[in-house]
Formats: C-alpha cells, structure tokens, sequence
C-alpha cells in the first residue's frame, strides 16, 4: 500500500472518532417535566427564581451552589450545581443548566447565564428620543 493511502485512512479514522466523541457531548434542550422522564442529560432553559434561596457555603463545600429555576412550563425546581457559584448570578435574566435529575433534584454540571446588557439603558433612551 502507498503511504499517502494509509494516511488518508488514518485522517478518515481520526475524522470519525472527533465526530462520535463530539456527538456524546450534545445534549438536547428539555423542560423539567421531559428531564424526569427520559431520566437523561439534559438542557434545561429558565428563569431564575429570586424569591427562593440561593445556598452557597464555600466553608462547608466549595463545589456546591443550589437555587431554584422555573422553566419554559411554569415548572420550577430545585437545581444544585456542582461548581462554585458564578460571579453576579442574581442578575441573569435566563439561565441555561446542563445535568438530570437525581431524586426529584436536578444535578447540574454547567450553567450558562444570560444577564442584562450593559447596553440595554442606552438602547431605551434612543427609542424614547427617536
């Protein structure tokens, strides 16, 4: 065999090993309810409940944060994130948690937040002006 047959294989081989390890990490976006179910790991989209408590001890464990989400049915749930807590997380506006349920308690590994623009004053000041 010809070496440039034997790397093409070996380039087909690696392309087809990225994509399967790549395609395990995708997770689809689901609601609490969906979460329960499948029993999987899941996307979960919502809003952060800032009404309900917000734990986070780093004396006592610094790779634990719990809080309340409500996602897009209205259904809201206790989510604890195995991670410390993020830097200015009371002011998203959506969160974004990556996990399952465990117990009636979804056990994140990621969170995703989207907070207010900085630019969102600005944006409403030229609107009423114009």
């Amino acid at each position: 065999m010809k070496k440039i047959y034997i790397i093409n294989i070996l380039v087909i081989v690696i392309g087809v090993g990225l994509l399967l390890s790549a395609s395990k990490d995708m997770t689809s976006y689901s609601t609490f309810g969906m979460a329960i179910d499948t029993g999987k790991r899941v996307k979960v989209v919502g809003e952060l409940l800032k009404d309900k408590a917000m734990v986070y001890d780093p004396e006592v464990n610094p790779n634990e944060f719990s809080f309340y989400l409500v996602d897009s049915e209205g259904q809201n749930n206790r989510v604890v994130l195995n991670k410390a807590k993020p830097q200015d997380f009371e002011m998203s506006e959506q969160v974004v948690v990556t996990g399952k349920m465990e117990s009636g308690v979804f056990e994140a590994d990621e969170v995703l937040m989207k907070c207010p623009s900085k630019y969102k004053d600005e944006e409403i000041n030229l609107r009423n002006q114009g």
